[in-house]
């Protein structure tokens, strides 16, 4: 593809211009679309609005099971077979806690998230007194993922200090019977719709492997832009055994990151996070997926485990990006990312090699 191509892509980025659905299709499955020269036109996007910052969150998964969800990918879900560690909402101080250690680790943004359908009233009104506790005590953003709300208790979050309510669309209209169905795609745009009319941001992704078509991604990603979400956490689908996704779809290394660049075109402006499934998925590639998103989880998911946060921190480190502060304490917060991003750096010991290993036909006692 000529270079042209690669810069009318960034061109038409910058200029808030919409590409349409062909070529979408052709940045995601065309063979003469070259990945570096793509990544490059999504990166000086990605430059222009957020430079060489790279923003951190942690989650807390701060109830796990107990959901009457039937959604195939999850492993909460009621019909899923999972081996995993069910328990209801932590106390607070076990959350306080949490946002604590996030804190220190340099996150710009702690998310609380929940199973379970939506809360309850009584349970809004536990949750705005929690995140109130959060905000006095650690000047974090704080994020909140409940399941489906309405508008009266998305108020009432965010007089609390909510900064931001997590509820992804995870897959296209079309596609979402073949995920769920308990909810509709319907009850979660209504829920994203609840959130902005309280004047919450909002952050809504995707998940990619579910056995969706190429349309059914780019549907998602103009669905993001007309809602102007904020935060758009791109997650690859991890195979956990138990989970109801029958035939999951092979994604390579490649194909991830073009995802990544079409969601950076397409949403300009927004925050893109490498999500669940970056080391999964991206494998040897993964420091790539920085150039169109500038966001990415530490230490793990959900229910799956993540790289080590010293890990993570040399990779961004390596690559030639930053970690984004917090402004309003920049100074401590700064000190403490310095300190983890200085251990990354420190180069691990050099084991030599020995005689097995040099010559193992000597050592096995072959001649």
């Amino acid at each position: 593809m000529e270079q042209t191509f690669y810069q009318k892509l960034t061109q038409t980025s910058l200029q808030d211009e919409l590409l349409s659905d062909a070529v979408c299709q052709q940045l995601l499955s065309a063979v003469e679309v070259e990945l570096l020269p793509l990544l490059d036109a999504a990166y000086q996007v990605r430059k222009n609005y957020f430079q060489n910052e790279v923003q951190l969150h942690i989650l807390n998964n701060a109830q796990n099971g107990h959901c009457p969800e039937d959604c195939h990918y999850c492993a909460q879900a009621r019909t899923a077979t999972a081996e995993i560690d069910t328990y209801s909402l932590k106390p607070d101080a076990e959350i306080l806690a949490e946002a604590r250690a996030a804190y220190e680790s340099g996150a710009y943004r702690y998310c609380i998230v929940m199973s379970g359908r939506g809360p309850t009233p009584k349970r809004v009104r536990h949750l705005a007194q929690l995140i109130h506790a959060v905000k006095i005590e650690y000047p974090i953003e704080v994020c909140l993922s409940v399941g489906l709300l309405d508008t009266e208790a998305a108020r009432a979050l965010k007089a609390a200090g909510l900064d931001r309510l997590n509820h992804n669309l995870n897959t296209s209209e079309a596609h979402y019977p073949n995920i769920c169905s308990t909810h509709t795609y319907q009850d979660r745009m209504e829920t994203l719709r609840a959130a902005q009319t309280a004047g919450l941001a909002c952050c809504s992704g995707v998940i990619v492997g579910m056995g969706e078509e190429n349309a059914d991604l780019i549907q998602v990603a103009k669905t993001l832009r007309r809602l102007e979400v904020e935060s758009i956490p791109v997650n690859f689908f991890l195979p956990i055994s138990g989970t109801q996704i029958a035939e999951p779809s092979v994604l390579t290394p490649d194909y991830c990151l073009r995802v990544l660049c079409l969601y950076r075109f397409l949403n300009p402006r927004a925050e893109i996070r490498i999500a669940a499934g970056r080391e999964h998925h991206l494998r040897s590639l993964e420091a790539m997926a920085l150039y169109p998103a500038n966001s990415l989880f530490l230490e793990g998911y959900l229910n799956a485990t993540g790289t080590a946060a010293s890990r993570t921190l040399q990779m961004i480190r390596d690559a030639g990006f930053t970690v984004e502060i917090n402004g309003e304490v920049a100074e401590e917060m700064s000190s403490s990312v310095g300190a983890l991003s200085k251990r990354a750096s420190t180069p691990s010991e050099v084991v030599i090699k020995e005689l097995e290993v040099l010559r193992p036909r000597m050592a096995s006692g072959n001649s």
